[in-house]
């Protein structure tokens, strides 16, 4: 496959990409086509690396139908109702619902996924997303988190699930220390989920401080833990909304520990903007953590879909660029050079959250031929104009083709 006239990753120049086998073997200027080569015209279009989407619930994705309205809107509604709907779920109908949401992310671009999977009830779900995840592997790569959605200290069979779901295969322990049922519960639960995640050698993803409660301070202790344990980069925190409510003389404090703990914060700006501040009057929080000061202080930051169609958000489509720019306005990063250069946050920030090896991703020489074709010649444009993917291809096959 020859892929003609495209900018790289907003370069001023245009290059020529040749693939062969799966893998990029020649980027540069102007290479003669082979006989009976596949040939793609960019028009000066902008390759990116594929998209990543590091927060996402495939086990909740386009169950709102089922599961009856979210009437408040709230974080805590949300997970009433998703907690009585998962008593009867089906491993066929999860797998179903999981696999019609992949298909609205390969038309967006995205191939690598983190999807949080809830093990308090059972492990249907996680059952369901392990056979699914290699069903797709030749499209989409996927982590799977195990996830206590009801809080691991709750009781001895939510550790039971955590531990057995980690057995089974998941990649990543989870947890959600701000929703235990005290803040001496949530530290302990910070403390359990790092052992799980050392004894059998996993990555932590923990829910964290998703809430507007600026006393909720679970992302020190977890940034302390990983800092104690040398776990560093393998060791994220999503949401951390409580930030947007922190004084500033705390946060100063706070990123330095989250600097020297090297672990990454994962913000998920369409459902967090929906379902923060829903208890101020006026002035309404914005519900997003502080993804530009983070960024400036040289903490990893990447964003996630979240929830798509689901009782914490009736939306959704799969879209990062959506995703990306519902950020960049709620956190007032629209200078040029920050928008063009934000897709580093939905790519290569992303790819360094899930702790891919360096070979493993991005657009150079001898890498995996994945990559997402746009039309327009820079990112700002692509944002502008919103014109979606030309081409999304997955080791040198054209996986999605915009018609």
């Amino acid at each position: 496959m020859l892929i003609r006239n495209v900018r790289i990753e907003n370069a001023e120049s245009a290059s020529d990409i040749r693939v062969e086998k799966g893998i990029i073997r020649e980027i540069s200027a102007h290479l003669e086509a082979l006989e009976g080569e596949e040939i793609i015209e960019g028009q000066g279009g902008l390759v990116l690396p594929p998209f990543v989407d590091c927060h996402v619930h495939l086990d909740t994705c386009l169950s709102l139908d089922a599961t009856g309205p979210n009437l408040s809107g709230t974080l805590f509604e949300g997970i009433r109702v998703w907690s009585e709907y998962r008593k009867k779920l089906d491993k066929e109908e999860v797998k179903e619902r999981a696999l019609r949401t992949l298909g609205m992310y390969r038309k967006k671009g995205v191939q690598y996924i983190r999807s949080h999977v809830d093990i308090s009830n059972d492990l249907t779900a996680l059952e369901a997303l392990l056979e699914l995840k290699e069903q797709v592997r030749d499209e989409v790569e996927i982590q799977l988190v195990a996830f206590p959605q009801d809080g691991v200290m709750t009781s001895e069979k939510v550790r039971g699930n955590l531990e057995e779901a980690v057995r089974m295969g998941a990649d990543v322990v989870g947890g959600i220390p701000h929703f235990e049922l005290t803040r001496e519960h949530g530290e302990k639960s910070i403390q359990y989920i790092m052992e799980i995640a050392q004894k059998y050698d996993r990555l932590v993803d923990l829910h964290c401080d998703e809430i507007d409660d600026e006393q909720s301070r679970f992302l020190e202790v977890l940034a302390a833990k990983a800092y104690e344990t040398g776990m560093g980069s393998r060791v994220s925190a999503s949401h951390t909304t409580a930030m947007h409510s922190y004084n500033n003389a705390y946060c100063n404090k706070l990123f330095r520990v989250l600097s020297m703990s090297g672990i990454n914060i994962i913000a998920n700006p369409l459902v967090n903007v929906n379902l923060q501040g829903r208890f101020d009057t006026y002035p309404k929080r914005r519900g997003i953590t502080r993804v530009k000061e983070l960024s400036e202080n040289g903490i990893n930051v990447s964003m996630g879909h979240d929830d798509i169609y689901d009782p914490f958000y009736p939306l959704g489509n799969g879209d990062m660029t959506q995703v990306l720019l519902m950020g960049l306005h709620l956190c007032h990063m629209m200078g040029y050079q920050e928008l063009n250069d934000s897709y580093r946050i939905i790519t290569y920030n992303g790819a360094k959250t899930l702790n891919f090896e360096e070979e493993q991703y991005g657009l150079a020489v001898g890498k995996p031929a994945n990559f997402n074709l746009f039309k327009g010649r820079s990112f700002f444009e692509v944002l502008r104009e919103r014109e979606g993917i030309q081409y999304s291809v997955r080791k040198g096959k054209i996986i999605h083709r915009k018609e």
